[in-house]
This record gives structure tokens, C-alpha cells and sequence, in this order.
């Protein structure tokens, strides 16, 4: 079962305007009014794409047109429509980038969101409540969810068919398969 393909690496629950993080503003770059921005989203060609983005400065939440995209190794460097030297632009270092779900890429079956895991009851497949799902660990093979159990414990659960037996993101609930040796 893929899980996290798709633009949300928000690691912190729900935004009120249910908004998904792409990537996060690292410096600046050049003089222009360009910046880095380290992606946080599966697939940095996403940005090809998109027309606008938010910025959420602390303070409040900016719409952004994209005017230009490159990329420079690991990172995207975007320039914005209004923001033409190196001073309008410098105050938004560390500061994240988002889209609206409208905007976010569309997700294949059995794919989420990660935003929309995080706090997610966990139940055994007999219908026991085993915990909530309180982060998405991501692994070069697959995805692994780790999930605080009832008892206070940890366990970490991989993201696969033969464990995910369901997701149900509306009502908030996942059905697991324990495969043997992982409470031990």
C-alpha cells in the first residue's frame, strides 16, 4: 500500500484552511527577488506546475504567483511575480510554502496524504483501539507509521498491504494486521 505520494510532508496535523505544505524557503538566491526553497513534496517537478503558492510569514498567509521556476540540485529555486530584488524577498527566509488541496497534485488509490494520517485511531483488525498514528516515517522501501499505543507504548507499523488492511481518511480511522514480533 503506497502511502505519501503527493505534496503534504506537514508534520504538524490540520492547518485551519486545510492548506498542504510544498517546501520551505531556505535563502535567498541572487539579487533578483529569487529564493531556494527546499521541497517538501514527492515529486519537485510539481512546482512546473503550479501557479501560485501561500506563504504563511508567522503573521499571516500571502498568495504568491510563480513567475519562475528552476532547480539547483536538491533544491527549487522559484521566483515570484512582484518580488524583484533581494530586499523584498529576504525577510521569508524559513518560512514555508503551502498549497490548497484544490492545487494539490491528484493522489492515486491507496496514496494519502500524510497530514491527513497524523492523529488517525488505530485499530487492530478484531476492532481493538491499538492507538493514534503519530508520525509517517519514510524509508527508501516503504513508508513506516509509528503509532503511540493505548499502553503508552510505541510500535512502528510498515505501510504494506499485508499490515494497512484499511484507511479511512473521513472518519479518521486505519485497520492494521500485526504481523508476528512487532509489539515485542
Amino acid at each position: 500500500m503506497l502511502v505519501c505520494s503527493g505534496i503534504s510532508m506537514e508534520r504538524h496535523g490540520r492547518s485551519v484552511e486545510d492548506l498542504l505544505q510544498v517546501g520551505v524557503i531556505t535563502q535567498t538566491h541572487g539579487i533578483r527577488g529569487e529564493v531556494k526553497v527546499f521541497p517538501t513534496t514527492d515529486d519537485p517537478n510539481r512546482f512546473k506546475k503550479l501557479k501560485e503558492a501561500i506563504l504563511d510569514t508567522g503573521k499571516e498567509k500571502i498568495t504568491l504567483e510563480i513567475e519562475g521556476v528552476k532547480f539547483f540540485k536538491q533544491f527549487v529555486i522559484l521566483k515570484f511575480k512582484g518580488f524583484d530584488n533581494i530586499n523584498d524577498i529576504e525577510k521569508y527566509k524559513s518560512k514555508s510554502l503551502y498549497v490548497t488541496r484544490a492545487n494539490a497534485v491528484r493522489l492515486k488509490k491507496n496514496e494519502y496524504f500524510i497530514a491527513d494520517l497524523i492523529d488517525m485511531e488505530v485499530y487492530t483488525e478484531d476492532d481493538k483501539l491499538l492507538g493514534i498514528l503519530k508520525d509517517v516515517i519514510e524509508t527508501g522501501a516503504n513508508d513506516v507509521y509509528e503509532v503511540t499505543m493505548t499502553n503508552g507504548g510505541e510500535v512502528l507499523i510498515p505501510a504494506i498491504k499485508e499490515c494497512i488492511l484499511s484507511v479511512d481518511v473521513e472518519n479518521r480511522k486505519m485497520i492494521v494486521h500485526l504481523l508476528d514480533g512487532l509489539l515485542e
